[in-house]
C-alpha cells in the first residue's frame, strides 16, 4: 500500500465510486510514511505517527523512575530514539555524514545523562531519603527538556552550514542547486523550540488530571494499585494530544520573506514576471 500510494495520488483511479476516499487514504499514508524530500519510507519507530506508541512507554518509565540507575537508563533510551527521530525527519536536501550522526548521538545522549545524573546526585545529597525519592520524579522533566532540545539542535545543526533548498508556492525549486543558510537556521531553531515544548503535556497533564478530576482521585485513593495503570493511560493520552499540538506550532512547510534571505533570492520573479515575495522550505519535524 505504501508503494502504491504516491502513484494513486499522481494517477487517480477512474470509474471508482470511492475515488475521493482512496485519494485521501493515499495522501495520509504518504504524509505519515514517506520523507517529503527523498520519498523514502521512514522506519515505523522513527515516524512522527509512530512516536507515541514507541516513545510513550519510555516516557512512562522516565516519569516512574525513582532511582539514579533507572533514571539514567531511561534517559539513554529516550534520547537514543529522539536522535533517530530527528535524523529521519530532518530536511534531507543537505547530506549528513556518518561521523556527524555518531557525534550528534554521543553529545546529545551524554548531555541528557549528565543533566539527569547531576540533578539526582544533588538531590540525594541535599535532602533526606524520603524527600529525595519524591523529588527525583521531577528530575525527568528538566532533563528531558534540556536534552531533547540539545539533541535536536545537534542532529540538525549541519543543515545550517550546508543550507536547505527553497521552493515557490507551486512547489517548484528555485535556484536549483543553491541553498539558503538563513532558512536552514530558521527551521532548526523552530524545530528545537518544538522539542522543548513537547515534554510539557506528558509531565504536567496527568498529575493535574489526577488531582482535579474527582472520580479519578477517589478511585486511586480507594484502590492504590490502580494508580500506576491510570497514570500510564493518562500519560499516553497526554502524549497523543501534546505531540500534534507542539508540532503544529511550527508547520513543517515553512515560509520566509525573500527580503530576509540571502541576496541571490532578492530579485526572483514568478512565471508571470511578478516579483516573488516569499519562498518556502521543508522545516522538518
Amino acid at each position: 500500500m505504501v508503494d502504491n500510494a504516491p502513484y494513486l495520488i499522481s494517477n487517480p483511479p477512474s470509474g471508482s465510486s470511492n475515488v475521493h476516499r482512496e485519494l485521501w487514504e493515499s495522501k495520509r499514508i504518504v504524509d505519515a510514511t514517506l520523507h517529503p524530500d527523498t520519498g523514502i519510507a521512514i522506519p515505523a519507530p522513527f515516524r512522527m505517527s509512530g512516536y507515541v506508541p514507541f516513545n510513550g512507554p519510555v516516557c512512562v518509565a522516565m516519569v516512574a523512575s525513582s532511582s539514579t540507575p533507572a533514571l539514567l537508563f531511561w534517559n539513554w533510551a529516550n534520547q537514543s530514539q529522539n536522535a533517530l527521530v530527528n535524523y529521519f525527519n530532518r530536511n534531507a536536501s543537505s547530506d549528513v555524514t556518518n561521523e556527524e550522526i555518531i557525534k550528534s548521538y554521543t553529545i546529545a545522549v551524554g548531555a541528557a545523562m549528565s543533566v539527569a545524573f547531576g540533578l539526582a546526585t544533588f538531590i540525594k545529597r541535599s535532602y533526606d531519603p524520603a524527600t529525595a525519592q519524591r523529588m527525583l520524579r521531577f528530575v525527568a522533566f528538566p532533563a528531558s527538556v534540556a536534552a531533547s532540545s540539545l539533541n535536536c539542535y545537534i542532529v540538525r545543526s549541519p543543515e545550517i552550514s550546508t543550507g536547505v533548498s527553497l521552493f515557490d508556492k507551486d512547489g517548484k525549486t528555485v535556484l536549483e542547486g543553491d541553498t539558503s543558510q538563513v532558512a536552514a537556521k530558521k527551521g532548526v531553531y523552530a524545530t528545537t523550540a518544538s522539542r522543548a515544548l513537547l515534554p510539557a503535556p506528558v509531565y504536567f497533564l496527568p498529575p493535574a488530571l489526577m488531582a482535579a478530576v474527582s472520580p479519578i482521585r477517589r478511585l486511586t485513593e480507594k484502590n492504590p494499585r490502580l494508580s500506576v495503570p491510570i497514570t500510564t493511560f493518562l500519560l499516553m493520552i497526554s502524549f497523543g494530544i501534546g505531540l500534534p499540538a507542539t508540532i503544529a506550532v511550527f508547520p513543517q512547510i515553512s515560509e520566509i520573506e525573500v527580503d530576509k534571505l540571502e541576496e541571490k533570492y532578492q530579485n526572483l520573479k514568478d512565471d508571470q514576471g511578478k516579483p516573488i515575495q516569499r519562498l518556502y522550505f521543508n522545516k522538518g519535524l
